[in-house]
């Protein structure tokens, strides 16, 4: 009888140490994740021109900067730098298609920190020479030369490309 009674208060004490944590405790535990999730958006695209591109490596990451008009509504364009990252298997973007009568659908996101003018961009960090870029065929602006604000960078890879459309530069895009 004395060890049902030892039992009985030991279990007691057990039960009312649980509910006394239970109660002090937080309802909610909240991660501590401290960056924000990247959210990958929409857009069309015309290649306007290779600013540069990696030589393509069998091992790493591969990478081609364009210089791109982007579509913000049927008629509305404005230029953008594009940078399209892609494995050793994947094809580069200028693969599907690099001409300016193509509109490429790729799901990216915009990257305040790759933000450049186009006079950075044509600058070379490596021997300080510049760079020429290789414009896209039938291209309305051949001499991106005078332009002095900064493009917004928008970040793609091989993974997030979606189609290419080949619409001529005056037809209506859908």
């Amino acid at each position: 009888m004395r060890a049902v009674k030892s039992w009985l208060s030991c279990s007691l004490a057990a039960v009312v140490l649980v509910a006394i944590a239970a109660t002090l405790a937080p309802q909610n535990v909240e991660g501590g994740l401290h960056w924000r999730e990247v959210k990958k958006g929409s857009m069309r695209v015309r290649l306007v021109a290779l600013v540069w591109a990696h030589p393509r490596s069998s091992f790493f990451a591969n990478q081609e900067v364009f210089i791109a008009e982007k579509e913000f509504s049927p008629g509305e364009l404005s230029l953008v730098k594009l940078v399209y990252g892609f494995l050793p298997y994947q094809p580069r973007l200028s693969e599907y298609g690099f001409d300016y009568s193509i509109v490429h659908e790729v799901r990216a996101v915009r990257d305040p920190s790759c933000d450049e003018t186009l006079f950075r961009m044509m600058t070379s960090d490596r021997d300080g020479s510049p760079l020429n870029f290789k414009y896209s065929p039938d291209s309305p602006l051949s001499d991106l030369q005078k332009r002095h604000s900064p493009l917004p960078c928008y970040l793609t890879s091989a993974d997030d490309y979606t189609k290419a459309l080949h619409q001529p530069a005056g037809a209506p895009t859908r």
